[in-house]
């Protein structure tokens, strides 16, 4: 098992939160996820959006809650205006028997890595990682500039589309990416949610246009640009070995994962880049082919996507968001999780032999986690 080493780059550039290559026993073998809707009728702690994910899950895998050694769930305080909300969350399980489970205050996909961990201990066959977020409940750029730098960043009061507007156009300025790139990215992802996760040429230089012939609402961005924000949850099973081989035909075996922090700082770094999401890519990949069938990527904005191809080392033969990707809808602390199931979920049904995830959390990519996945004999 390789480890990624923890550094500090130049100019400000990530620490390393760890990483391990080459994993050969631990698969996805379930997901399911909540409707993208703007907005629910449930309370903030998740629950109703939840239990329906945990039931579809049991009845495609055969599987009770017994069957679960471990449970992590990814959330925010924060968002749900309530202290210890994940606990709360903990109903749509139940309460007997009782769990062993624990909690990220951050995406899923970070939960996912902890009971990724713990299944890499030995501590556990199975485990059921899940997120949520009701986005509905309160104002959300509010909420999320309060976990900014509580010194230098939040005083200022920003909000995350006006600094990941600085960072579209910091990459606009520098000749980077073009507004028209930008607009190709949110017409695939509205071409590929359409089809359902079908081919990306389905989009049309005329739907481009249309696109660009739109006002701007936050200079350089379009309506298009902006990931619409959504209530949602999601669920995800690991299983280890010939457990995961019992619960599913053509399991998503993880090949690497890791994750990496770029500075909170948002001018002590270069933003046209994503360091730590090259970091990740390097330390999950571990050398080998990059030639993924599909790549589900957590692009928030839609210069995210032109950042992270490169970052990734992606090549033109790589379907991007099949699933239409957050553009199409953006559950809060669900929709980097969503990223790795929906990944899975190509492998599941035969259309992807290899896929990366990815998955981020703070303002302008601030952290990132990728993981490779991948069929087997």
């Amino acid at each position: 098992m390789n480890t990624a080493s923890q550094s500090d780059s130049a100019g400000g550039g990530g620490r390393g939160s760890g990483g391990h290559g080459n994993t050969t026993d631990i698969a996805v073998v379930g997901f399911a996820h909540a409707p993208h809707v703007p907005e629910t009728f449930g309370t903030t702690n998740g629950v109703e959006m939840l239990a329906p994910c945990f039931t579809e899950l049991y009845a495609e895998l055969g599987i009770t809650k017994s069957d679960i050694d471990f449970w992590c769930s990814g959330s925010s305080d924060y968002l749900a205006g309530r202290a210890f909300s994940f606990i709360s969350a903990i109903d749509s399980i139940g309460a007997v028997p009782p769990i062993n489970e624990s909690h990220v205050e951050m995406d899923a996909a970070w939960a996912l890595y902890e009971a990724w961990v713990k299944l890499r201990t030995g501590q556990a066959e199975t485990a059921l990682v899940y997120g949520f977020g009701k986005a509905s409940a309160g104002t959300l750029r509010q909420v999320l500039t309060l976990q900014t730098d509580p010194y230098l960043v939040a005083p200022l009061g920003p909000d995350s589309v006006s600094m990941a507007g600085l960072q579209a156009r910091a990459g606009i300025d520098a000749g980077r990416w073009t507004e028209r790139e930008m607009a190709e990215v949110a017409a695939r992802a509205a071409a590929n949610a359409a089809a359902k996760g079908g081919s990306a040429t389905a989009r049309t230089e005329q739907d481009v246009d249309k696109l660009l012939a739109a006002e701007y609402v936050a200079d350089p961005f379009r309506a298009h640009d902006i990931a619409p924000i959504t209530d949602g949850a999601a669920a995800i099973v690991l299983a280890v070995g010939d457990k995961a081989r019992e619960l599913r035909e053509r399991p998503a075996w993880i090949s690497g994962i890791a994750h990496y922090i770029d500075s909170p700082i948002l001018g002590a770094r270069d933003l046209t880049i994503s360091d730590s999401t090259a970091r990740a890519a390097k330390a999950a990949i571990n050398g080998g082919a990059t030639d993924f069938d599909i790549a589900e990527l957590h692009t928030q904005f839609s210069h995210e996507e032109l950042i992270l191809a490169r970052a990734l080392g992606l090549n033109g033969s790589t379907r991007i968001n099949p699933s239409g990707g957050p553009l199409s809808g953006n559950p809060m602390f669900a929709a980097g999780l969503e990223r790795i199931g929906f990944a899975a979920t190509e492998i599941f049904n035969g259309a992807a032999n290899r896929a990366l995830a990815h998955a981020s959390s703070g303002p302008a990519l601030q952290q990132n986690l990728v993981a490779t996945l991948e069929a087997r004999s």
